[in-house]
This record gives C-alpha cells, sequence and structure tokens, in this order.
C-alpha cells in the first residue's frame, strides 16, 4: 500500500480484486495485444501477405508487456498506442512490420473499453443475481411477519416483512433486465480507421470492398461478439457510455432504496444490518449500533447516481467524427463507475444475507397503533349489529383523535380500544375488540403476493442463474 501519494478509495476499500483486475493496466495492454492478433490473422485469411510465423511470434509474447520499454517510447512520442506497437516489436521483431496493420488507436483502445466494460457488466450481472438470491430467501422466511407499515414515514396499514423485502427484490430484477438488455447488445467498434470509413483497409486489399466487409465480422466472432456496429467516426458512438453507466446508476438507485429502508429500520430496532463481534459503532459512543454498512450504501450510490452526467456530457460534446476530450474523462468515470457499483453490490449482497429481524420490536409497535388500523373493521362489525354507518364513522373520528392526544400530548397507551367498549353506540365489548386486533387480520394478500412474485418472477431467475450463485462478499473497513 502506497503511504505518499494519493491512492483511490475505490481500490483500496471498496471494490473487489476480480473487479480492479478487468480495469487494471495489464487487462487492457493484453487485450490491446489480443487485438493486434486478431488483426493480423483475419489480414492473413483475407489474403495480405503475412505469415504464420510472425503471428505465432506475436502469440509468444502476448501476455509478458515489456512496460519499461513503452513508458520510455511514449515519453518520446507522447502517443500511448504507438509506444506499446513499437514496445511489442521490440519483442516481435519478425512480425513488428504488420502491427496495428491498417488500423487507428481507436481500434485497440474503443474496442478494448467495449470489452472491458462488457466483462465489468457480467461481474455486476453475477453480483447482482447472488443479491437478488439473499434478497429472495429473506421474502420468504418473514413472508406472514406482520409489521407496520407506512405511507410519507407515518404509521399505515400494516403489510409483512417479507413483503416490504420483495419490494427491493422487484428494483433488483428490474435491474437485472436493464442489464440483460446492455450486455446482449454490447457491439464491437471494428476496424473503421481513423474517420470511420474503412479507407486504409480498402487500400490494403486493393479496392476489394467483399474483403472489407469481411473484417468486422471475423473480428466480432473471434473475439466473442454478436457484432460491430454497423457505422462510427473514429470512434464508437459515446452513447454505449451512457447506456452503460445509465444501468449501473439503476442499480445503485435500487441499493439505495433498501439501504435506506433498513437504515430507518434499525432506528426502529426491528431489522439490522450485521454487526460484528468486535465491531465498534462510535468512538465516543461505545452502545451504538450504526448502520454504516447501509449508509455506505447510500454514499457510493450518490456517486455512481451522479455519475451518469459523465457520459452523457462527453456524448453530446463530440464533434463530426471524433475529438478527444472523452479520453481523459473516460478514464475515470467508466472505471469508477463500475468500481463503485462493485462495491455496493458487495455491500448488498453482505447486508441481505445478514439481516437480523426482532419479532417483538416489531409486535409492540404494530400493536401500538393496530387499533387505528382495525376502526374500519370494527365499524363493519358495529353496523352488523344495528348501528349506522355515518354516525359510527363520526364517533370513531372522535375517538381517534382523543386516543391520538392520550399518546402524544400525555405519552399514555393507545386506549382507542376502551373508549370505543365505553360508547354504547358500537355495543362492543373490550373483550370483543381485543380479540379482533390479530394482525395477521390487517395484511391482506402480503403473504400470497410474496409467494406469487417468488414462483412466477424471482425463482425462475435464480434457476437460470444457479450456476451463478456462491458468490460471497469481502467488506474492508
Amino acid at each position: 500500500m502506497s503511504t505518499d501519494r494519493y491512492t483511490s478509495p475505490l481500490s483500496e476499500r471498496y471494490a473487489s480484486k476480480e473487479m480492479q483486475y478487468i480495469f487494471s493496466q495489464d487487462m487492457k495492454f493484453k487485450t490491446w495485444r489480443k487485438l493486434w492478433i486478431a488483426l493480423a490473422e483475419i489480414e492473413k485469411e483475407l489474403g495480405l501477405n503475412i505469415t504464420q510465423e510472425q503471428i505465432d511470434e506475436l502469440k509468444e509474447h502476448k501476455d509478458d508487456i515489456n512496460y519499461d520499454v513503452a513508458r520510455a517510447r511514449e515519453k518520446e512520442v507522447r502517443h500511448d498506442v504507438m509506444s506499446h506497437v513499437y514496445a511489442y516489436g521490440v519483442q516481435c521483431p519478425k512480425a513488428k512490420g504488420i502491427i496495428h496493420l491498417g488500423a487507428t488507436s481507436c481500434y485497440v483502445g474503443d474496442n478494448t473499453d467495449i470489452i472491458i466494460m462488457t466483462d465489468a457488466l457480467k461481474l455486476v450481472r453475477k453480483k447482482l443475481v447472488n443479491v437478488i438470491y439473499e434478497l429472495s430467501k429473506f421474502a420468504d422466511k418473514y413472508k406472514d411477519l406482520p409489521t407496520l407499515g407506512f405511507t410519507h414515514f407515518q404509521p399505515a396499514q400494516p403489510t409483512t416483512v417479507g413483503k416490504r423485502a420483495s419490494l427491493w427484490l422487484q428494483d433488483f430484477t428490474i435491474d437485472l433486465e436493464d442489464l440483460d438488455y446492455v450486455i446482449d447488445n454490447m457491439k464491437l467498434l471494428g476496424s473503421k480507421g481513423t474517420t470511420g470509413t474503412q479507407a486504409s483497409f480498402l487500400e490494403l486489399f486493393d479496392g476489394d470492398l467483399s474483403k472489407v466487409d469481411r473484417l468486422d465480422p471475423m473480428l466480432a466472432e473471434k473475439l466473442g461478439f454478436k457484432g460491430c456496429m454497423a457505422v462510427s467516426g473514429q470512434t464508437y458512438s459515446r452513447k454505449i457510455d451512457m447506456k452503460v453507466i445509465n444501468v449501473l446508476a439503476g442499480i445503485a438507485s435500487s441499493a439505495t432504496k433498501m439501504a435506506q429502508d433498513i437504515r430507518l429500520l434499525q432506528h426502529l430496532k426491528e431489522v439490522e444490518e450485521p454487526f460484528e463481534k468486535s465491531q465498534i459503532g462510535s468512538s465516543a459512543m461505545a452502545y451504538k449500533r450504526n448502520p454504516m454498512r447501509s449508509e455506505r450504501i447510500c454514499s457510493l450510490a450518490r456517486y455512481v447516481i451522479i455519475d451518469t452526467l459523465n457520459p452523457a456530457i462527453t456524448e453530446v460534446s463530440q464533434w463530426f467524427e471524433r475529438t478527444l476530450d472523452d479520453s481523459a474523462n473516460k478514464r475515470l468515470s467508466i472505471p469508477e463507475g463500475f468500481l463503485a457499483t462493485d462495491g455496493i453490490l458487495d455491500l448488498c449482497l453482505n447486508v441481505a444475507s445478514g439481516l437480523v429481524v426482532y419479532p417483538k420490536v416489531i409486535e409492540k409497535h404494530l400493536m401500538a397503533e393496530l387499533p387505528f388500523m382495525a376502526t374500519e373493521n370494527i365499524m363493519m362489525d358495529a353496523v352488523k349489529l344495528g348501528g349506522d354507518r355515518q354516525e359510527l364513522h363520526e364517533k370513531i373520528r372522535e375517538l381517534s383523535m382523543e386516543a391520538g392526544k392520550t399518546v402524544k400530548v400525555e405519552g399514555k397507551d393507545n386506549n382507542l380500544l376502551e373508549l370505543i367498549a365505553n360508547d354504547p353506540a358500537f355495543k362492543l365489548s373490550l373483550e370483543q375488540l381485543q380479540a379482533s386486533m390479530d394482525p395477521k387480520k390487517y395484511v391482506g394478500c402480503s403473504a400470497h403476493q410474496v409467494e406469487k412474485f417468488l414462483k412466477e418472477v424471482v425463482n425462475p431467475i435464480i434457476e437460470e442463474n444457479k450456476e451463478y450463485l456462491g458468490v460471497t462478499a469481502e467488506i474492508n473497513v
């Protein structure tokens, strides 16, 4: 760990080693060499004077990148791609004349960006599937545990702990749909030349358009992609970066919704995120159990959501066939968007797999408010005994306000049931009223909705992706 210079906390604290490797120098420059080998093989197959011996030499050195030579050369020529072309040529003297033949810098730069983003999206997908799996187990386990529902963070009709978790879960399944769409539609730039016209390749193939037309499909097949972009300038459309970061921001927003709910529930002492045996909640207040994982999810997610502005502004500022004001921004916004999302999903996985539920506290809060929630049922029961609905409605309104005053002004327990029992208009005893205070009578179809949602939406996702299950998250700090 370097202590005498700035290092990104995304690397030091938040992102996994797996995601960090995807955006590493090794991954980048090994992919450049993979692309140069693929181009040479295709050009050979299409009839250019390239020998198998040259290609074998390129393959022999595809992974042992001579960084020292490349860095020294870049100081002279101030061009990263040509520096690495030179460095590769030093290792491959027989092949140096055919490296990067007909290509421009974006052949390696942009195609590599697409390959790296696609790999990173697949890692995000694997972790997202695991978050969905862990939340599905939680939702199923607590599908019929009644809890106080809230609208506007004010007590409202009861729901269940599992039903509430299904709301978090549904957001993540929507993200998975979006993510799959983006992954399925990722295309390479291809080999388009300096302004996207493929003029250099048309020259190399002596004007043979049929060979130029075969170039991109052959490249896509070699690299495992469905295809290349039909048209481009020198670069692929920066709209692709917008799509990619937007789907990451969608995941970040879903994670924030879940994490903020958990933070509020932890305040209520109803549900808590994992808290390790020796974990310190506060440097001053030793008793505290702060929801630091959920807070960190919200913090990193805010960064990712705001990061969507970067590719959007970059995309609209590209002049004609290309400008270079995208480069420095892309080097920051794309990797860091992925690294932050990776950290978010690791935290979500850790939290979802270790949530602690306190049924007694949940019951206490629910029972304190349930008499208010039960007033419609009480009113209907009283009508069956001969009461007038309009008169009973007004009486319940008045008695509810009186009970609310007892709770909020006097700090006493909710006495609404006693007030109703003492009013002869209702013809209901306190025992009858208390017997109606079963929370499960007021949660509607909550358990059924969870079961149906898991069966029809979530379980098929889990079944289709069971080979990716089993990811565990290591949380730093």
